[in-house]
């Protein structure tokens, strides 16, 4: 993709920027974002999830560990597109913390994730971003989320 078409990434440009993959990938699609200052991606909810098996059987719920990590993802395609394209391969985002977590909302399937990120603080490889989940503009989840970019181990390497 183009840095001057750079708004909306789907998720083959997902997958080139974050080291998840399924079943741990839980973002769709980026549809807004500013470099440096915010992050917004989809994440569709359906009912085959493999955490949908045991939580809960007969009324499934996302866990909300899961929401925050969606959250987190965004915040890293966010730091990750504000690298010059050359050093995003060479680097990982750490989650290193989390403040003020609240669940307003079950998620359920058929939801539709919609995962705000807004940087709060950004210093050297350490940044904390503020996140909101909304299902049809109501909130879900909110939490700060701090994390650290490091170097990405060098393949075949120890």
């Amino acid at each position: 993709m183009s840095e001057d078409n750079a708004r909306r990434l789907d998720i083959r440009d997902i997958l080139a920027l974050l080291p998840h993959r399924p079943p741990f990938l839980l973002v769709d699609r980026i549809v807004e974002w500013e470099a440096g200052k915010r992050c917004v991606g989809i994440k569709g909810v359906t009912m085959n999830e493999p955490f949908f098996v045991g939580h809960f059987p007969g009324h499934p719920v996302m866990p909300g560990v899961l929401i925050l990590e969606a959250l987190a993802q965004v915040g890293a395609v966010l730091l990750f597109w504000s690298l010059p394209p050359a050093d995003r391969p060479r680097k990982l985002v750490y989650f290193t913390g989390v403040d003020g977590a609240r669940f307003r909302a079950p998620v359920m399937p058929g939801d539709q994730l919609r995962l705000e990120m807004n940087v709060v603080k950004l210093r050297g490889p350490v940044s904390r971003v503020r996140g909101e989940a909304y299902v049809e503009g109501r909130l879900v989840a909110e939490a700060e989320i701090t994390s650290m970019m490091v170097d990405a181990p060098v393949e075949g390497g120890a």
